[in-house]
């Protein structure tokens, strides 16, 4: 049974947390920030239930509440940061407003980070550009869980892309998705209900379906986005390639199955050929096209006419991509954030260690 929360209590308590390792006010409340928007948007398993995880990695100094993010290779659209090992909810937001700083200068900005950590979601650093009319892309590689088509060995991560359009009297386009059939968090969701996962999600350790949502714990893999070759996850492992790639090889930043994983008492790869997890990051200046006013009346207009298109008997009407996450995020602005009990013992244990009142 789910316990609902109030924003500004989970807002209170994470910031906190984050000064407790060390976080200064600033960052701190950028990290708060990325870290609720999951929760509001309603992808529960990158919110406060990984805030646990993030102060494991502190523990084991893999994250460095204290990081000097900077600048290391630019040009007047493009740069390279390296993020000091410093929480990915704090080095994402400052590579995104250096892009946005480069898109204003000179219609685009481009920027890939290494020896980062896990940024949350995708989604949030993208929406930074919409107050700006412009428009916001956001990717990161992530450990290795996914096997390419045909394979049974980890070589990819979930490795999501989101894309953030702004629009005029419409809600802004935005989309957020990993390259996998389902994202791990989902799987983690699954396993706290004690839950099947759907066919086409997973296989074991050697390559067989499975309906197992404790598989990966065993050695099994998560499948790229279309599942298998004859639905297609020959393009969700190339979606999840390119992110690799343009995260990683383009900042230095450790690619394939190299990626540091996410939980603090999983072994570093061996021999690994860079630094930390990798960002990518892009904002385009809709007036480096086009006029904005006209841009976004045409957004409008696209966006009026997918709501209307006819839909096939006993389907729900068609959404636009961004649509559940923000009537979400009314909703749980208004009735609170519903927590898990798993999730409320991981906080009350946070809780107890650094002798915050939750």
């Amino acid at each position: 049974m789910s316990t609902p929360y109030s924003y500004e209590q989970l807002y209170n308590f994470s910031r906190t947390i984050f000064i407790k390792i060390g976080c200064n006010e600033t960052d701190a409340v950028t990290a708060t920030k990325a870290l609720l928007s999951a929760d509001l948007r309603g992808v529960d398993s990158h919110g406060v239930a990984r805030l646990s995880g993030y102060i494991r990695l502190w523990e084991t100094e893999r994250v460095n509440a204290k990081p000097a993010i900077k600048m290391i290779h630019e040009t007047p659209s493009t740069g390279v940061i390296d993020g000091d090992r410093g929480l990915g909810l704090v080095v994402a937001p400052f590579a995104m407003q250096v892009a946005i700083e480069k898109a204003r200068a000179v219609g685009t900005g481009w920027v890939s980070v290494k020896n980062s950590n896990h940024f949350g979601i995708a989604g949030h650093h993208a929406m930074m550009a919409l107050e700006h009319d412009m428009i916001g892309i956001a990717m990161t590689n992530a450990s290795a869980l996914v096997a390419p088509t045909f394979s049974k060995e980890r070589l990819l991560g979930t490795n999501p892309i989101a894309v953030a359009i702004p629009a005029g009297k419409e809600p802004a386009f935005v989309a957020d998705f990993a390259t996998t059939t389902a994202a791990n968090g989902k799987l983690e969701i699954l396993q706290r209900k004690n839950l099947e996962v759907p066919g086409g999600w997973v296989l074991t350790k050697d390559g067989i379906p499975s309906n197992n949502a404790n598989e990966m714990k065993a050695g099994g893999l998560l499948l790229p986005l279309g599942g298998d070759k004859e639905h297609g996850s020959h393009k969700g492992y190339a979606l999840g390639a390119i992110v690799d790639i343009f995260s990683a090889i383009l900042s230095g930043a450790n690619y394939g199955p190299w990626v540091p994983p996410f939980p603090a008492y999983i072994p570093m790869p061996e021999n690994m050929p860079g630094e930390g997890i990798g960002h990518f990051f892009g904002v385009m200046r809709i007036d480096a096209f086009r006029k904005a006013d006209e841009f976004k009346e045409h957004m409008d207009k696209w966006i009026t006419r997918f709501r209307q298109a006819k839909t096939i008997a006993g389907q729900e009407k068609v959404i636009i991509p961004g649509d559940p996450e923000r009537e979400m995020e009314v909703e749980r602005m208004l009735n609170g954030i519903p927590l898990l009990p798993v999730v409320v013992a991981d906080l009350e244990a946070l809780s107890n260690k650094f002798k915050v009142a939750f």
